[in-house]
């Protein structure tokens, strides 16, 4: 597959989240046009891995069988090479100060050098989610968002709870000052509005473009700070097509703590990576490379299918000996709407 200097790089490991060549080639303009122009169609983003967990290069058209609704389907276009890439790069800003600090170290040393037709946006969350000024591809610019968003990763300051005053002339009732809450006892990260809030971004972007979130995160969240449920968050990535990952401090034994983050990358085709430390994140980060490097691009236009549901199954297969990951599906907001891929 083609590709351009790395997109960004982590203490000299490079990342390059579905890099192109300056000149994109025929194959991928002709692509792009047919996605431009024709309004029912699907665009799959499709990972491959053989057996022992290698992605696999070089498949061809052929290989690749494609089931919306469990009824198998004509694929129309295909294409080995990313389209032009949007990327948005959401940092987690209060996560705890041990694993925020270990995280940072490996951020700090980005450099930013995607191709021309790439483009990327900074991020960051707490219980609010903070949008970055543009997409761009201007390195220098990116670097500043990114170091800007990397100086909130720090410790909340301590809480300190006042003084619980009662009424002296009487001993029954409540006080009449309410005893604080320590606001230290809970999670202060609305994760899900934070993702919901990127989608919204990114769903403004040209459908013919790759569209990623990159996450930098602890995984933690509060559901009662959210507005937005994990389902309509969910749905509204995979209506989109928009891929989620995401670079998680930590061990990933905890299987229960990052359940949800799981569930938004595996059915957006994304991926969940796991770092204990500065290096082992440089080395997953490159991992996480290897997968975008490796995806296959396929169009098709749904013949029969369910036509009367709301939301749409896809299954891809690329051989026996081979494992093909793609989003779960695609949702339709009536029987005579086009999709919305």
């Amino acid at each position: 597959m083609a590709w351009k200097k790395a997109a960004f790089t982590f203490v000299g490991t490079t990342l390059v989240c579905c890099g192109a060549l300056s000149q994109e080639s025929r194959q991928t303009r002709e692509l792009q046009q047919k996605i431009r122009v024709e309004s029912d169609l699907v665009v799959l983003t499709v990972t491959v891995k053989d057996d022992q967990g290698k992605l696999v290069s070089g498949l061809v058209k052929d290989d690749f069988h494609v089931f919306d609704d469990g009824v198998e389907q004509t694929v129309l276009s295909f294409t080995d090479e990313s389209l032009p890439l949007s990327l948005l790069i959401l940092v987690d800003d209060d996560m705890k100060w041990r694993d925020g600090t270990a995280l940072a170290r490996s951020v700090r040393s980005v450099i930013g050098d995607i191709a021309d037709q790439d483009e990327a946006m900074v991020c960051r969350y707490d219980v609010l989610f903070y949008r970055g000024d543009e997409f761009t591809n201007d390195s220098t610019k990116l670097m500043a968002d990114l170091k800007a968003a990397q100086s909130k990763s720090l410790p909340s300051r301590p809480y300190i709870p006042g003084t619980v005053m009662t009424d002296s002339s009487t001993t029954a009732g409540p006080p009449a000052i309410s005893a604080p809450v320590y606001a230290g006892s809970r999670a202060s990260e609305a994760l899900d509005d934070a993702l919901y809030s990127s989608a919204e971004i990114l769903g403004q972007q040209p459908r013919d473009r790759r569209r990623i979130i990159l996450m930098f995160t602890d995984a933690v969240n509060e559901p009662k700070l959210n507005h937005h449920t994990h389902e309509a968050v969910r749905d509204l990535l995979l209506q989109d097509n928009i891929s989620v990952y995401a670079l998680v401090r930590g061990s990933g034994k905890s299987k229960r703590k990052f359940v949800n983050l799981t569930d938004y990358t595996s059915k957006t085709g994304g991926g969940i990576f796991y770092a204990t430390s500065t290096y082992t994140a440089e080395l997953t980060l490159t991992r996480m490379t290897e997968q975008a490097r490796h995806d296959y691009t396929l169009v098709y236009s749904p013949t029969g299918n369910n036509a009367s549901a709301k939301f749409h199954s896809l299954r891809v297969s690329a051989g026996a000996s081979y494992s093909a990951t793609t989003r779960s599906g695609y949702s339709t907001t009536n029987m005579d709407a086009a999709p919305n891929p």
